[in-house]
């Protein structure tokens, strides 16, 4: 597959739209599962990790899905190709720095991929826009009941899916919720939301998962275990505080609306202009600028730009995407150059349209 392709699409997750967009980016639902023989990981030599590629592959000739997915073999990759499929939220950071055969296959709106011999022998993951939580359940089982039928997944009568971690044990399910939450932020209530979610077991994590930076004001609010739980019941649980996590984002914007309505206008407007006119700029001050005008967006502040737009600019403006755009290896400087450039001609068109 040509991923080069893939810049002048836009992902499913990023459309925008779906329910409670204003604040819920995306949804995403995984499924770890191994094949029962062969051993985890990290304990499988290559030539077995070799094997569990070529089982996958062939599992996904007539899978009877309505996606068809495209196989990517991940070690034939440049560093370049492997980060900008990370950026686009196909693979792991894991997978990308991993060695050995390995592989993802995905659906051609991004919405349906599943990683090869990542933590574990296959990852499953299903994205969609917006809270869809039902939605991307209902096709990730459907998935998974299929690929079942032509690979015998590890499986234990006491304790559910055989996993590498045992956190994940059971169920094998990982749902995630991605939350735009910059007015939670700047009002410096952020960390009691995390205090109250780490009470009840649900993790907090930047826009790339475990380990990464929230970058732009994105949280991912994920469910941190698995065993002794179904997978209703996980899903339920993550459903139950989304609402108040919402109402709390909202109620933040509000608050500065009619406190401070002024001063945020302002803040707003300085952050669409340097977006629109700067010469050089950072990602991580891209990223920030970005937040502030998609803020400005849900509050009508600025009406001249689309959160399609901004959603689609958080990703074109990474590093990998920028050189794969300009199909060349660039240092520092000139991605900074590069980002600048795209920012202000995306932006103009927008406000032209």
């Amino acid at each position: 597959m040509d991923l080069d392709s893939l810049t002048q699409s836009n992902s499913e997750w990023l459309r925008g739209t779906g329910p409670e967009s204003d604040v819920v980016v995306s949804t995403r639902i995984r499924l770890a599962r191994n094949l029962a023989q062969f051993p985890f990981n990290t304990r499988a030599d290559d030539a077995a990790r070799g094997q569990i590629v070529e089982q996958v592959k062939e599992s996904l000739d007539d899978l009877p899905v309505p996606k068809i997915l495209n196989f990517v073999d991940v070690p034939s990759l440049d560093e370049i190709s492997q980060q900008f499929l990370v950026e686009r939220q196909l693979i792991s950071r894991e997978l990308a720095e991993a060695d050995g055969p390995r592989g993802v296959a995905f659906s051609r709106a991004e919405d349906v991929s599943i990683m090869v011999n990542e933590e574990d022998h296959l990852r499953l993951q299903v994205l969609r826009s917006g809270l869809a939580l039902d939605e991307c359940w209902e096709e990730i089982d459907r998935m998974d009941d299929a690929l079942e039928e032509k690979l015998t997944f590890a499986f234990h009568e006491r304790y559910g899916y055989l996993t590498a971690c045992p956190t994940n044990v059971g169920t094998g399910i990982r749902v995630s919720v991605m939350l735009h939450l910059p007015a939670l932020v700047q009002t410096r209530e952020i960390q009691k939301v995390f205090h109250s979610l780490q009470k009840i077991n649900l993790a907090v994590r930047g826009l790339y998962g475990e380990g990464s930076q929230a970058l732009g004001d994105f949280y991912q609010i994920s469910n941190q275990y698995t065993l002794g739980l179904s997978e209703t019941q996980v899903i339920d649980k993550v459903r139950s505080v989304i609402p108040r996590l919402l109402d709390y984002e909202r109620r933040a914007r509000t608050a500065m609306l009619e406190e401070k309505k002024e001063q945020l206008h302002d803040h707003i407007a300085r952050a669409s202009g340097i977006l629109r006119s700067a010469q050089t700029i950072s990602s991580e001050e891209t990223m920030h600028l970005l937040s502030s005008v998609r803020l400005g967006v849900n509050l009508g502040l600025i009406d001249d730009v689309e959160i399609s737009t901004l959603n689609e600019l958080f990703i074109m403006t990474q590093p990998a995407h920028l050189q794969k755009l300009k199909k060349a290896e660039l240092d520092s400087a000139d991605r900074n150059k590069a980002r600048a450039a795209l920012l202000r001609n995306r932006l103009a068109g927008d406000h032209q349209n």
